[in-house]
This record gives structure tokens, C-alpha cells and sequence, in this order.
């Protein structure tokens, strides 16, 4: 081979050695940043498929793996990778389960689909629960007041006092926190005390396994002999009727062994379209209790106890600004603090508000969207259409009234972060209806450019009633 080939050889080798080590670099700086938990069962399951000038092609197992670190862990991927590279690449995420079957044959003792061992009959039996979840560490305010001290009660008297509580509210308001407190304080006073904590998407595929390998009744037997069962995000239930079937047996054997039960959702029983009245029933037979959006003073606190245990050292001044601009959810607000705190340990500089706005613009330009709510578009698609918002919310069919109020519906979907049965709720009707309403004008607005214009002169003076709100 000649000089130029061999040169060029190890030019090629470096650079690919140097794509390698992005990806890498990335995710040794993630683990840094995100507690052991998240990382195994978030960013490790993660593969880097291909590196090309600004462009990273990454791959995950599943959808559900895609749209959970699409909407909770993106903005804190790319920063990493912009960190190590130097620059900010253009990061692609897609779904390539032919790259996991070797994952999926030898599954790894962290992977997220494999529920580690309960222990039974060991002295010190695992239970799957983060140990910086606790009641010390969660910061009680007036939205969460309530749901802290049945969770309080459920901890100190398992089954004797609320059984099953459910914990409902948005996404990233500390309903898993405060779940996994439960077990922590259980697990303390009670070493030998089997305890399980599960997502409803794990718990599901260890039935589907279970049925795939005839092995139904260990899986049976597995839950039913517990002491107590916590399932995250029971919404994920709805609509599986044959997993309902099995979830109904064992939540009957568990209520009746008298063992404690304890569910968190994003929204209520009654409001899971998909949800068999009976499990509808049982799951309100204990207590139901929301945790609602921190005020101002809670944000605060919560962001400087964050603050205090990862052993930052941020100015309060900061904290303050990021807990003003940063009001839809705690994850959003600790994942702000990990940004910035991130930043100024990976470059010494010392950041200011000015900098502080440009490292989180993404995330501030969705804090703004999120101030959107329903009643505001009802009330400025009322107006711009010469009706009473009582017409938006009444049941008059005429098409005078019917296509502003499908409108309404249309951009209360696309304008906020609100589901479909709470855009329901805000109007009066089912999920269905929303979703019907939402679909008859995206496909209209697709062909139509009169209702095109019509939707962007409304987003836009929805846009400036939400300021005008605000100020």
C-alpha cells in the first residue's frame, strides 16, 4: 500500500474512533449528571448507529423508549453531545428493534423490561426502589399537601388505612417520588417486608413473556404473594382488556390478603375511557388523591433541595429566576437546574440570567406554550367567530356554532399539552369527540387555505390573550 493509502487509512481510523468516543463521551457525561436508575434504564439502552459530519443517527428498542426520551431527556442528550463534540449536531432517534434481539435473548440486569427479583425468602430482599426517593427528600407545598400525608398514612399503616391509593396528576409533578417514598419508609421499618415497585409498561411485558413461555402461573404467583404492589402509571391498563383481566385476579388476591396496593396515574379512573368499570371501581374503593402544580415558593424549595443534595453550587438568585420562568412540572424544573449546573461544571464560567435563558431556550419557549390553557382558546375562538363562549361549551349542532367550537377543539389540542379526555372535560364531551373534532379540521386544513389563514390569525391572538394574562 502506498504512503497517501496508509495516511489516509489512519485519518479514516481516527475519525471513526473520534465518532465513537462522541457518543461515549456523551453518555459518560449523562451518567454523571442522572442518577444510576435513570441511566440503566433510559440512556444505557441507547445505541449509537451511525456518526456523520453533524448528523447522529441513534436507536432504541421500541416506541415506548422513543416518545418517553423524546419528551423527558432529548434536550439533555443533545446538550451532552454538543458538549464532547464541540458543536451542535443535528440528532435523529428511531426505532430499530433488529439491533436488540441479542439484548432482548440475554436481557442485562438493568434492562427496563426485566423486573429484578423480589428475593423471597432472603433476608434483605430487592425491590426495585430508588433510595434517593424518600420522604425527606420530597418538598411538600400546598398542591401536594394532601397526597403527602395519605401517603404518609399508607406508609406507617400499609393496608389499614387507604387501600388501594391511587395518585393521579400531570406528567413530572412527583407522583413517582412520592410512590417510591412509601416503599423506602415500608422497607426501613420492615426489612423482610416483600415489596414490589413496577411500571405498568414493564409489568405488561413480563405478562406478555409469561405468556409466551407458558409460565402464566409463576408470573401469578410472583405477584399475588407479596406484601405490597406499587404500579406506575396504571393508565397504560386502558384498553388492554385481557391484562385487566389478569390485573382484576391479582388485585383481588392482595386486597383480600389485606396487603397494601398502591397506583399512580396521569388522570382518574373514571376518565380511562378503556378501564372495565370493575377496575374502575376497585381502584376507588381506597383513596384518590391528586398532586397538583407547585406555586411559586414550592419551586423554589424544591429546586435549592435538589440543589442541596447534588452538592451545587448555584446562586439562590438563579434559583429563584429558574423557579419564576419554569412553572409546568418538577421534572422540567430539576431538569433546568441539571442544564445549568451541568454547564458551569464542564467550563468553570461563571453564567447569568442572559446565559441562563440561552442554555434553556427550548425548554422556556415551552414553559410559554404551556401557559396556553383551554379556556383561553375557547374564549378567542368565541370571540373572533362573534359567539358566547357558553355557545363554544353548549350543544347546539347548527354549523354556525358546531365548526368554530370543532376549531376550539382543534387547536386546544395542538396549542396545549392537555390529553384529549381532559380537553373533554374542559368542553363537556368525551375523548372521542376531540379526537374526531381534531382530525375533521387537520384534514380540511390541509387542502383548504381560507381555514389554513383562519387557524394562524387564532393561534396568533391566543398567543397575545395568554400575554395579556400573564402581565
Amino acid at each position: 500500500m502506498t504512503r497517501v493509502g496508509l495516511l489516509r487509512g489512519r485519518i479514516l481510523r481516527k475519525m471513526e474512533n473520534n465518532d465513537s468516543d462522541i457518543w461515549g463521551g456523551a453518555c459518560k457525561q449523562l451518567k454523571g449528571i442522572l442518577s444510576g436508575d435513570i441511566y440503566d434504564r433510559w440512556i444505557a439502552v441507547i445505541q449509537c448507529q451511525e456518526i456523520s459530519g453533524n448528523n447522529m443517527r441513534l436507536a432504541v428498542a421500541n416506541d415506548f423508549y422513543k416518545d418517553w426520551l423524546e419528551e423527558n431527556y432529548f434536550p439533555m442528550i443533545r446538550k451532552a453531545v454538543m458538549v464532547v463534540s464541540g458543536k451542535e449536531m443535528d440528532i435523529s432517534l428511531e426505532v430499530d428493534s433488529s439491533c436488540f434481539e441479542d439484548v432482548k435473548k440475554d436481557p442485562e440486569p438493568h434492562s427496563p423490561i426485566s423486573l429484578p427479583s423480589l428475593g423471597f425468602g432472603s433476608k434483605k430482599p430487592t425491590h426495585n426502589l430508588n433510595p434517593n426517593y424518600t420522604f425527606d427528600s420530597y418538598v411538600v407545598g400546598p398542591a401536594n399537601q394532601f397526597a403527602h400525608a395519605a401517603a404518609m398514612a399508607a406508609a406507617n399503616s400499609p393496608s389499614r388505612t387507604y387501600n388501594p391509593l391511587f395518585i393521579y396528576g400531570g406528567v413530572g409533578l412527583g407522583k413517582t417520588h412520592l410512590m417510591q417514598a412509601i416503599g423506602n419508609h415500608v422497607a426501613s421499618k420492615k426489612p423482610r417486608a416483600k415489596i414490589c415497585y413496577i411500571t405498568s409498561e414493564s409489568f405488561t411485558n413480563e405478562y406478555i413473556e409469561a405468556l409466551q413461555n407458558n409460565s402464566v402461573s409463576m408470573f401469578r404467583k410472583k405477584y399475588r404473594k407479596i406484601d405490597m404492589l406499587m404500579i406506575d402509571d396504571i393508565q397504560f391498563l386502558d384498553g388492554k382488556a385481557r391484562l385487566q383481566e389478569e390485573f382484576f385476579h391479582t388485585f383481588n388476591a392482595l386486597f383480600e390478603s389485606h396487603k397494601q396496593i398502591v397506583l399512580t396515574s396521569d388522570r382518574t379512573p373514571s376518565e380511562m375511557a378503556g378501564l372495565e368499570p370493575r377496575m374502575v371501581s376497585r381502584f376507588e374503593w381506597g383513596l384518590l388523591t391528586e398532586l397538583g402544580k407547585p406555586d411559586v415558593e414550592t419551586r423554589t424549595a424544591i429546586l435549592r433541595k435538589k440543589a442541596e443534595l447534588l452538592n451545587l453550587q448555584i446562586d439562590n438568585g438563579l434559583l429563584d429566576y429558574l423557579a419564576e420562568r419554569i412553572s409546568s412540572n418538577i421534572r422540567s424544573l430539576e431538569g433546568a437546574l441539571i442544564r445549568v449546573a451541568s454547564y458551569i461544571s464542564l467550563t468553570n464560567q461563571h453564567v447569568d440570567i442572559a446565559k441562563v435563558e440561552e442554555l434553556l431556550r427550548d425548554l422556556l419557549d415551552k414553559e410559554s406554550q404551556a401557559t396556553i390553557n383551554v379556556d383561553i382558546i375557547q374564549r378567542t375562538v368565541a370571540e373572533h367567530f362573534d359567539l358566547r363562549q357558553s355557545d363554544i361549551l353548549g350543544k347546539k349542532r347548527s354549523r354556525d356554532i358546531a365548526w368554530p367550537r370543532q376549531i376550539a377543539m382543534h387547536l386546544s389540542r395542538t396549542m396545549t399539552t392537555q390529553s384529549f379526555p381532559v380537553i373533554g372535560k374542559a368542553f363537556s364531551r368525551n375523548h372521542a369527540t376531540i379526537l374526531y373534532a381534531h382530525d375533521q379540521v387537520s384534514k380540511k386544513a390541509k387542502n383548504d387555505r381560507m381555514l389554513q389563514q383562519t387557524i394562524a390569525i387564532l393561534r396568533d391572538r391566543v398567543n397575545k390573550n395568554c400575554a395579556k394574562a400573564m402581565q
